[in-house]
């Protein structure tokens, strides 16, 4: 199996994007994260949406605005809020987990390594197979 973060943006409008994909895809959806972070004294939240892997081809997206919404814990904003509504509209729970930032790793690409590490370490991902 294949699991890939599909990168929208950072949450500015691409959030719209994210909504309207878990809209289309609302018989896959599997689970919304929101991860925390701290990047130069800002608290930045990162929404994630998981996806059932498709069959054939066994492949599984994991769509993400990564770091551009304040975190709503400390900052309340109307985009998170939008997260909030399309999850009670599917009756899912906003899972939260504090990560590290994006700015600590040499390449993106080991961040998302880092973060599906610690997705399928708490069971939000199946295991290879």
């Amino acid at each position: 199996m294949i699991q890939r973060f599909i990168e929208l943006g950072e949450g500015y409008s691409d959030i719209y994007e994210l909504i309207e994909l878990t809209n289309a895809n609302q018989h896959r959806l599997v689970h919304m994260l929101a991860l925390h972070t701290k990047i130069d004294n800002k608290e930045l939240t990162s929404l994630v949406v998981i996806l059932k892997p498709t069959d054939p081809g066994k492949f599984q997206p994991l769509y993400i605005c990564r770091e551009g919404i304040p975190n709503p814990h400390f900052l309340p904003n109307k985009r998170y809020d939008l997260f909030v509504e399309t999850a009670n509209k599917y009756s899912k729970q906003i899972s939260e987990l504090s990560v590290k930032p994006s700015t600590i790793f040499y390449e993106r690409d080991l961040y998302y390594q880092y973060l599906i590490g610690i997705l399928r370490l708490n069971h939000y991902l199946l295991p290879l197979q």
